[in-house]
């Protein structure tokens, strides 16, 4: 039985107020051209299929010819609902999708009930568990205190005996630990805020292949068979070093499952550059990558630039960040603050001399210090 893992699509997502459909377009054609060439059993999506509960028109239309380039290929498709989706919305028309083999599991309905997959091994009994948390599942077991996603994740799972002869794939989408250990996380991602949202690897004992979504780079957590997929596309700089990848595994006879994945290639990969404005305008420089790139920039000049963004963007038009490395401002704050200085004890117009030098590496001007003592004179301000 052979899966293709996908997860946190977020169609529709923007980075940095730019629109990310036309990578997301490309990066899906790019999936199901993988899917016509690995020729998956089935395609398991986990979670975060848009980026918000209330996609935009043209997320739609991208989901859309997705969920049709898969269907065409007659591969049967298993989605579930993440914390960013609309249960509701993504719901919409599943039913009839079910006839077409896209099977959309959006909320929790208080059963867990496994599709049965047949391949020369025997079944395989699929779950779908979309996004849960305590609120959610409390209705369907009154009885029982759920302080945390951990126990209702677990009492969710109490429904699937251990130990059976044939193979289990769960597909979840929350955010798991290993003992306590946290996993590799970015700043594109809902933020974890404390214990109560995590949920133990343990948990999935049961299961011979757990496809994860949630967390956008690709990890197993605990062991190699409960994985997170990853998202297909960087989505902050923080995720600039991952390697963005389909997952595929192949569930053998019970107890071999074999996985590897296949590296993903944006038409716009997310980097960062650092220098001074003169080299990273070299032509040399712009040329040695995709100049389309998305960027952000770290310039070390130490002078005043006019409109570094203006002459950057002529090179890298879609640059996304500009930050400014300014080591002397830096040196001249560690001074002051080793030396103790009494900032209190400084006038406004002394206060303002410093920010100046700060900013700009150099002294104020004669002409412009008589200027701006003349400016906070006239405010009533005290110069001494």
């Amino acid at each position: 039985m052979k899966l293709l893992h996908l997860a946190d699509l977020h169609i529709g997502k923007r980075v940095n107020e730019f629109s990310m459909l036309e990578d997301q377009s490309a990066i899906l054609k790019q999936i199901i051209t993988i899917a016509k060439e690995e020729k998956p059993d089935a395609v398991l999506i986990a979670g975060d299929v848009y980026d918000k509960t209330i996609p935009p028109g043209e997320a739609v239309s991208v989901l859309d010819d997705f969920l049709t380039g898969l269907a065409f290929l007659n591969l049967p498709v298993y989605m579930i609902c993440g914390n960013h989706d609309s249960a509701e919305r993504l719901s919409f028309g599943s039913r009839i999708l079910c006839k077409q083999g896209i099977t959309i599991s959006a909320a929790y309905n208080g059963k867990l009930e496994p599709f049965l997959l047949e391949d020369t091994y025997g079944t395989v009994e699929l779950y779908l568990l979309p996004f849960i948390k305590p609120a959610l599942v409390a209705p369907f077991f009154p009885e029982e205190e759920l302080l945390s996603t951990e126990d209702a994740v677990r009492k969710v799972l109490e429904s699937v005996p251990p130990g059976a002869d044939c193979r289990r794939v769960l597909v979840a989408h929350q955010f798991i630990t290993n003992r306590g250990e946290l996993p590799q996380q970015s700043d594109s991602e809902t933020a974890y805020v404390g214990g109560s949202d995590a949920v133990d690897a343990e948990v999935f004992h049961a299961f011979d292949y757990v496809a994860l979504g949630h967390l956008h780079g690709p990890q197993k957590m605990m062991r190699d068979t409960i994985r997170y997929a990853g998202s297909p596309l960087k989505y902050s700089f923080s995720e600039c070093r991952q390697k963005k990848s389909v997952t595929i595994v192949e569930l053998l006879e019970k107890g071999n499952t074999q996985i590897h994945q296949i590296p993903l290639v944006p038409i716009r990969d997310m980097r960062e550059i650092r220098g001074p404005i003169e080299q990273l305008t070299d032509p040399q420089v712009v040329a040695s990558a995709n100049a389309e790139d998305y960027i952000h920039a770290t310039l070390t000049n130490t002078e005043e630039l006019m409109d570094p963004i203006g002459k950057l963007r002529r090179f890298y038009p879609n640059i996304m960040r500009l930050e400014f490395e300014n080591r002397l401002s830096s040196e001249r704050g560690q001074k002051n603050a080793a030396s103790g200085e009494d900032l209190s004890n400084k006038t406004t117009f002394e206060l303002f001399k410093d920010f100046f030098q700060i900013q700009n590496q150099k002294e104020m001007t004669q002409e412009q210090a008589e200027l701006m003592r003349s400016l906070f004179q006239s405010i009533g301000e005290g110069t001494r």
